[in-house]
């Protein structure tokens, strides 16, 4: 099985128009892709984001659950969140990963846009299984990981589409879909009657 790890992307992600931009950390993103993260088995989630002054922000949200009174409270949070790292670049976290994994990761990209050459999660999910090379799930926040960081990418995942053509789920939820679709147990159909 391959070491998986997830990264929650600020930069360089793009606007509504397709701008690249840096976007700001959010609590609940931190919090609740740590507690997805935890749930299937990931061995690191790193924040990302180039803006040194966000860095204190997420660090204090880590301490609150780590070590403050959410830990007292909430043991299993503590234990969630203490697979989270801030880095200030994609390059630190693939540096962090082949300095623990002694192989640079591949990239897998997740992207809510539609496009050539974009694999399924069945397939990726049999390739984390046979494959022992590290990964590294990347989720963008704004309106998604730019075209660069894609392009950058080893794999491209298709996207996550409901019934409906509305397609916009927040990044939380769809870290959480991406995740149990790719390392979740499979539910098996009943026996007949």
């Amino acid at each position: 099985m391959s070491p998986v790890y997830c990264a929650l992307v600020h930069h360089p992600v793009v606007d509504r128009g397709g701008e690249e931009i840096t976007t700001s950390v959010t609590n609940l993103d931190v919090h609740d892709i740590a507690r997805s993260a935890c749930t299937y088995g990931l061995r690191g989630y790193f924040v990302v984001s180039p803006i040194e002054a966000q860095h204190p922000v997420v660090q204090r949200i880590l301490d609150h659950w780590r070590e403050g009174s959410g830990k007292n409270r909430f043991p299993e949070r503590a234990e969630a969140l203490s697979i989270v790292e801030i880095s200030s670049s994609i390059e630190d976290a693939i540096a962090r990963i082949e300095q623990r994994e002694g192989q640079a990761p591949r990239l897998v990209a997740t992207s809510a846009r539609p496009g050539a050459g974009r694999t399924s999660y069945e397939v990726e999910g049999a390739r984390l299984v046979r494959d022992p090379r590290p990964t590294l799930l990347l989720f963008g926040t704004g309106h998604g990981l730019s075209d660069r960081l894609l392009r950058r990418a080893d794999t491209i995942l298709e996207p996550i589409q409901g019934p409906t053509d509305y397609n916009h789920l927040s990044v939380r939820a769809a870290a959480a879909i991406t995740l149990d679709r790719l390392l979740g147990r499979k539910s098996r159909p009943k026996d007949p009657i």
